[in-house]
């Protein structure tokens, strides 16, 4: 059976943790970042986990991670 590729963008944008969930970072960070309060830019600078909904789509595109 074939290796199964890698889709390299998503491979650039997601990590996995030892306990095997995906890290991102949230949206909304660079765009317009002066109209928005210092508490806000803090916590968008801050990674997050992928919902368990989207995780599942997530692993089918990086088989390898």
């Amino acid at each position: 059976m074939p290796k199964i590729k890698t889709k390299k963008s998503a491979a650039k944008r997601f990590k996995t943790t030892k306990k095997g969930k995906i890290k991102r970072q949230r949206a909304f960070h660079s765009h317009l970042a002066q109209s928005k309060n210092p508490k806000r830019r803090r916590k968008l600078r801050q990674h997050t986990y992928v919902s368990k909904e989207d995780e599942k789509k997530i692993k089918k595109i990086l088989p390898y991670s």
